[in-house]
């Protein structure tokens, strides 16, 4: 699409399917050379595809030394994956029926991990000129839900994760910003989310469709670009004004179109 990202290196984790596929290929397309990375390994054309455990630190440092071996160098790293497997969402309840395991398990994939992949990552970015990191985090992290207790806290972490690295590394010409993301239409939401709440979701949506992946890879390409230079320490909303207004918006705009009234 363009050449924005021409000769950077960009690591995308979570990249075998969804926003981390769609992500991928947008930042390919934009002229990166990308490493897709996942706990299996991803096949996508054009990007380079690696297996590596986010849970273990010496997995984790291995792959970071086969990218600089390869490319010489890390300009870009999109911090998205997540565990968000069926099993651990049946397991991931309340506070008072939650499993310490699970919160464990939430915790070292999805803050414990990103910020051993900035460890490893952020000192040859600082020697390359700097660099810009992508934290996907979740409507989850900041509102509170009946249950993913786990998942909701583990993504609050990496908001405050994105904003001390922002804080430490600024001065080295490092970046660090998080996109807090909504209900998008991923290929597993898609088969999963029955249509009565989907249509409960987009009830709350200011815009008249529902997220996609690409929604999504547009802004981090955006994030990792010269473009948003002067952005950093920053948590964007992208949800299509979810979070954006007040409870009952959705009811009373209900209420108005049924009696004729304001529109809203």
């Amino acid at each position: 699409m363009t050449d924005r990202l021409d000769g950077r290196v960009a690591i995308v984790t979570g990249a075998g399917g969804g926003i981390g596929a769609a992500t991928a290929a947008r930042l390919g397309r934009d002229g990166a050379k990308v490493i897709a990375a996942d706990l299996q390994e991803p096949q996508l054309d054009g990007a380079v595809n690696e297996a590596f455990d986010l849970t273990d630190e010496g997995s984790i440092a291995a792959f970071i030394d086969r990218v600089m071996a390869r490319f010489g160098r890390i300009d870009i790293v999109h911090n998205n994956a997540a565990l968000q497997s069926e099993a651990q969402r049946q397991r991931d309840l309340d506070v008072v029926q939650l499993d310490a395991e699970v919160w464990d398990a939430a915790m070292a994939v999805n803050a414990r991990g990103p910020m051993l992949l900035c460890k490893h990552a952020i000192p040859h970015m600082i020697a390359g000129g700097g660099g810009s990191i992508i934290h996907s985090s979740s409507g989850f992290g900041q509102l509170g839900e009946s249950t993913l207790t786990a998942y909701g806290a583990s993504k609050a972490a990496l908001i405050n994760l994105s904003r001390f690295i922002a804080t430490q590394y600024g001065r080295e010409k490092i970046r660090s910003n998080v996109i807090i993301i909504g209900f998008v239409l991923t290929p597993v939401a898609i088969a999963t989310t029955p249509q009565e709440i989907k249509d409960l979701i987009a009830a709350q949506h200011l815009l008249p469709e529902l997220g996609t992946p690409e929604n999504i890879a547009d802004v981090v390409a955006f994030l990792a670009s010269d473009d948003a230079s002067f952005i950093t320490g920053a948590a964007i909303p992208v949800d299509g004004g979810f979070t954006a207004h007040q409870p009952t918006f959705a009811d009373m705009r209900a209420f108005f179109a049924k009696v004729g009234g304001s529109k809203l």
